[in-house]
């Protein structure tokens, strides 16, 4: 794989860890501010917010600089929002940062990820796209816990400037190494705006797009609340949840490098076999969570199965986007992002009934049922 894959990898980590990174330092945060802690919470819904909106914008507005000129401005404009996030007193002013953090690495991923496709062969997506996401995998395994322990260490304005820092090797590493231009995502050549916005037109392209939000909401759904469910139903110290979340967290990062080589000439082998695991793994998560024994166990499994399932995924879509060459890494952020937002926000909603804080765990099997319900609708196309 070329050199500026890892690179762009590297970024995408540090935009992980700051997506994830304030489950563990909202109370810090929040007494450093002086404001309570579900107003804190609001940082993370406007993050994600900005994520789900920002794909589309930010790749439409960047689609005639493609590349490394893209790239390393919005990479620069994230870091610049973590530095003001680490020196304000504001809250106000802290919140618009996390807007606007939110924007840039939503717009950076969706150029990342035409650009990624672009750096390899046209049969090699599925491993280009492994070597992206592993960013993301790798910051629920390392960069999440390392952002908490800074945070409980030098107070939660250091995991932002680490933040900050993180996205400086990267950016130095791309300007040397990127081409000014990838010749399949050139914007100078590319159809106009609106050509490539009736590609979502197509059903072939629409599907993927909706599946892929589909398990991605079970996914994040799932990752959301499994803290409650490690000190409650499964009774175990507190210290055990980053143990659970590193499991998950390793099990994305193994799942999402295997399928890379499968996603490119197998894409129906691995929906056919992981999307249904995923349907009756999230619902014995439920059943079992009061069994240590097999609770940590699925979770690494569970991990594995819904990256290499969503990875599979948002494969499809950058195939069925190639004629929208300079939008696809957007119509593949967003599948991502509006499954992130509203998976959380599905499972918070079963929480107030009859299954407690194991209703996330039923809903996701439930959202990846409803995901192979769609798919069955048309026989794969590839597989």
């Amino acid at each position: 794989m070329p050199r500026p894959l890892y690179l762009l990898a590297l970024a995408v980590f540090a935009m992980g860890t700051s997506e994830f990174m304030l489950a563990g330092l909202l109370p810090d945060l929040a007494a450093g501010l002086g404001v309570s802690l579900a107003t804190a919470g609001g940082l993370t819904s406007a993050f994600a917010a900005g994520m789900a909106v920002g794909a589309p914008l930010m790749a439409a507005l960047a689609r005639r600089r493609p590349g490394r000129g893209s790239l390393l401005g919005l990479l620069l404009l994230f870091a610049a929002a973590h530095v003001v996030g680490a020196l304000t007193a504001s809250f106000p002013l802290l919140l618009s940062t996390r807007v606007i953090a939110a924007l840039a690495a939503a717009g950076f991923l969706a150029v990342a990820l035409t650009t990624a496709a672009a750096l390899v062969p046209a049969d090699r997506k599925g491993r280009a796209l492994a070597v992206l996401l592993s960013g993301t995998t790798v910051a629920t395994v390392a960069g999440v816990p390392g952002g908490s322990v800074l945070g409980a260490l030098f107070g939660w304005r250091a995991a932002f400037w680490a933040v900050a820092a993180l996205c400086l090797p990267a950016a130095v590493g791309l300007a040397r190494s990127l081409p000014a231009r990838a010749a399949s995502v050139d914007g100078s050549g590319a159809p106009a705006l609106r050509a490539e916005l009736r590609q979502l037109r197509r059903p072939a392209l629409l599907r993927p797009m909706l599946l892929a939000a589909l398990v991605n909401a079970a996914t994040f759904g799932g990752f959301t609340f499994l803290a409650p469910v490690v000190t409650g139903a499964a009774g175990l110290d507190a210290l055990w949840v980053p143990v659970v979340l590193v499991l998950f967290g390793t099990g994305s990062f193994v799942g999402v490098t295997i399928v890379g080589r499968l996603a490119d000439r197998h894409p129906g082998a691995v929906l056919a076999a992981g999307g249904p695991l995923l349907v009756v793994g999230w619902p014995a998560l439920a059943v079992l969570a009061d069994r240590p024994v097999a609770l940590l166990p699925l979770a690494f499994l569970l991990g594995a199965l819904s990256f290499a399932v969503g990875g599979t995924l948002i494969t499809r879509v950058l195939y069925e986007a190639a004629g929208a060459p300079t939008m696809a890494g957007a119509y593949a952020t967003a599948a991502l992002n509006v499954g992130a937002t509203a998976g959380p926000l599905l499972a918070a909603a079963t929480l107030g009934t009859a299954a407690g804080d194991l209703g996330p765990f039923y809903a996701g099997g439930l959202l990846v049922a409803a995901a192979l319900v769609i798919a069955a609708l048309r026989a794969p196309e590839a597989g």
